[in-house]
């Protein structure tokens, strides 16, 4: 039986169940704590665990991406960038409720509203982190509530991936505004993404040691996908390599950031005349022409690392045309 009394101008309802602990809480009205007491027993009554809710009653989202932030966070290959979207979140009007509070329509409200100002693609980020840090407080931190509302919403649909190829003769007008530049490192880098059709992180991650020219490997101890791999070199690879060696200043291959190489490809796609290029888009070309080879799906993604095979599909520019003369 719960027990109702007045305390400090307020009244406080109080539930016991043998081997939990006790529930209590205040209200202004007795009427409301004895509706919160008849709910909380209806559903001991039914089997249900009496949880404890104040964490989730008191904790607003701010302090929980907070904690997020400082605990989770830097366990994730993409720490920095999840800490520039956990920081843009927290100062959201969204971040001031309580998670208790927190209903499906809250977050339909903040969707909308963040898809005004920035991409799905983007709106998707910040949802998928939102989702983990709840489940990860449901889980991990006491934090007692039904139902994750973010796993309630319509998700913005995905962006779909880049499909931008090297036009005819872009190569050489980049090799070529790379020459003109005054960033040596930039010509075999590029040649290497292409060549390897690995991804802008791994080839700045790259030491000496990681290479075996004999062997005619490279490996890469820390991936996106956190396994390593060895990437096959071609020739033209090598030569790129023998190129670097010429520029060596310490263990990296290519002896320079990720800034820097944002910076010197900025100057030099707009030389070239490729100002809607990315570097990223120098994997795409490099995974295409691996396919263009003959090579299957598997040795494909045996070389660029690709996990799930269906991520290969993008990459194949295959028309029914094409596969006419192989029906014969």
């Amino acid at each position: 039986m719960a027990s109702i009394r007045k305390l400090r101008g307020r009244w406080q309802a109080q539930v016991r169940r043998k081997g939990l602990p006790p529930r209590a809480k205040s209200f202004d009205t007795r009427g409301d704590a004895e509706k919160w007491a008849r709910n909380l027993e209806a559903e001991a009554d039914r089997g249900s665990v009496l949880a404890d809710t104040r964490l989730a009653e008191n904790m607003t989202i701010r302090e929980l991406l907070e904690r997020y932030l400082e605990e989770v966070t830097p366990t994730k290959r993409g720490a920095s960038a999840e800490s520039y979207r956990l920081k843009a979140m927290i100062g959201r009007s969204i971040a001031h409720r309580t998670l208790a509070m927190l209903k499906p329509e809250h977050i339909a409200v903040y969707r909308d509203e963040r898809l005004e100002a920035i991409s799905p693609g983007t709106v998707l980020k910040e949802l998928n982190v939102l989702a983990h840090a709840i489940d990860v407080g449901r889980r991990e931190w006491g934090i007692n509530i039904q139902q994750n509302p973010c796993r309630m919403v319509r998700r913005p649909k995905p962006p779909r991936g880049r499909d931008r190829r090297l036009k005819p003769g872009e190569e050489e007008r980049l090799l070529s505004a790379s020459d003109a530049g005054r960033s040596l490192w930039m010509r075999p880098l590029i040649v290497l993404a292409l060549e390897t059709a690995m991804r802008q992180g791994e080839l700045l991650a790259l030491e000496w040691s990681d290479i075996d020219e004999e062997r005619r490997l490279a490996h890469l101890d820390l991936t996106k996908n956190g396994d390593a791999r060895d990437v096959p070199l071609s020739r033209r690879a090598l030569e790129a390599l023998a190129e670097l060696k010429t520029l060596k200043v310490d263990d990296r291959v290519v002896p320079t950031t990720r800034s820097a190489v944002g910076q010197a490809w900025l100057h030099l796609r707009a030389r070239a005349g490729s100002d809607d290029l990315h570097f990223h888009d120098l994997r795409h070309e490099a995974v295409t022409r691996l396919l263009e080879r003959g090579l299957n799906v598997i040795e494909v993604s045996t070389i660029s690392g690709h996990k799930e095979l269906r991520m290969l599909q993008r990459y194949s520019h295959l028309k029914p045309a094409d596969l006419v003369a192989r029906l014969d």
